[in-house]
């Protein structure tokens, strides 16, 4: 099923255009495409086995698509990998921080792996002032609690001030009011540095306030649109009853992340 048409092209933070990706017999998407424009929050909701993992796997580089076009900030990912990436700001399902470093090591260490080279102690202080994190800025990123370990690694993904934030299942593990905080910020950084977002997540709430909700399932693009469209176009009282009704799926948060 075709994705919607996509928006001009200097609106596109990310383009992902009839994508394919099997390993062995096993087709993990197909012809999937969708965009994210610049200042635009977008969830990509689905269970587990529906594509998601896949897909930011070839996203951030680490796998190339059997078929498709990936653009990031209009370039070509197989093409310009090297300026794609640069664009790109990940924070992914599982814990990356060095736990026996402190918290300014990692984002030194992250600023030096972008060339950053003199900025990158202005812009590291800006970062942890914006997530509230100053003075811990000295102690070990073992000593902060899951939440705050967060809040680093996404301080860490905004350094290099990209142009597109993917956050992969970024909540898991973390109690339901860091939940929150971390899902408003996120919010906040597309309304106020015109970052577009690309938030994967099984969890139904966490997309209900989201500019636009994709359902990816089994590798497949299912539907598009802002939560009261798909309310709407499946005629249900909740984003999780369209949720199912789409898809057919017994419970979308009961799934573990892909």
């Amino acid at each position: 099923m075709p994705a919607s048409p996509l928006p001009g092209q200097a609106a596109l933070a990310l383009a992902v255009e009839e994508v394919s990706k099997s390993y062995g017999s096993v087709k993990a998407l197909d012809r999937v495409s969708l965009h994210v424009a610049r200042g635009e929050f977008v969830a990509l909701l689905g269970p587990n086995g529906a594509g998601k993992s896949t897909l930011f796997q070839l996203l951030t580089g680490l796998f190339v698509p059997d078929a498709g076009r990936i653009e990031v900030a209009g370039f070509d990912m197989r093409h310009q990998a090297r300026r794609a990436l640069a664009c790109l700001g990940v924070v992914f399902q599982q814990a990356t921080l060095d736990l026996d470093l402190s918290v300014v090591a990692n984002l030194r260490f992250h600023a030096r792996l972008h060339g950053m080279g003199r900025a990158a102690r202005a812009r590291i202080d800006a970062e942890l002032y914006r997530i509230g994190l100053t003075e811990r800025a000295r102690d070990r990123a073992r000593a902060l609690s899951g939440g705050n370990r967060r809040r680093v690694e996404l301080a860490r993904a905004l350094l290099h001030d990209p142009v597109v934030l993917l956050m992969d299942e970024p909540t898991v593990g973390l109690d339901p009011a860091s939940r929150a905080q971390l899902v408003e910020y996120v919010h906040s950084l597309c309304t106020h540095r015109d970052v577009g977002v690309l938030w994967a997540t099984h969890l139904v709430d966490e997309a209900e306030s989201a500019d636009r909700v994709i359902i990816l399932h089994k590798g497949h693009w299912i539907a598009s649109g802002t939560a009261a469209e798909l309310r709407e176009r499946t005629g249900r009282r909740s984003l999780r009853d369209a949720f199912l009704d789409l898809t057919g799926e017994a419970s979308v948060e009961q799934e573990e992340a892909v």
